[in-house]
């Protein structure tokens, strides 16, 4: 499955994703996805005005959206209409992205009861872990 077809599976549009490119997917297990920080992203314009990064709970929010990504191709198991992120827990921020910059996202699906998804993850840049945490995600 490509990046496209894949990310038809989550309910945002193009101007709320947080991944550019999907680089590894295990359906309904894994994925591993890539996103670059673009200088003309509206948020960065307040976040800040004199030094730009990339919000933490963006950096969520590309975890839960890379976690949908494997939870919504699961072969087994129909994609969820409305699939959303409804809980966050133990994630831990240890830096900042800057413009320019090209982050990793990975996220590993811990399991699932009904209509919830656990996940766990990190987004790292380089070598460096920018955050890491559990996502849980819920869908119709």
């Amino acid at each position: 499955m490509n990046l496209a077809e894949a990310l038809q599976s989550l309910p945002h549009g193009p101007e709320f994703r947080f991944v550019d490119e999907l680089i590894a997917l295990e359906p309904g297990r894994s994925a591993t996805g890539e996103y670059t920080l673009r200088s003309e992203a509206p948020f960065l314009k307040g976040h800040f005005p004199t030094q730009p990064i990339m919000p933490a709970v963006l950096m969520v929010e590309a975890l839960a959206q890379v976690a949908g990504i494997a939870a919504q191709t699961d072969p087994e198991i129909p994609a969820m209409p409305d699939l959303r992120l409804t809980a966050i827990r133990s994630v831990k921020i240890f830096g900042a992205a800057l413009p320019g910059e090209t982050l990793r996202i990975e996220a590993t699906l811990q399991g699932r009861m009904g209509n919830l998804v656990q996940a766990s993850g990190k987004v790292t840049l380089g070598e460096q872990t920018l955050a890491e945490g559990q996502v849980t995600l819920s869908g119709g």
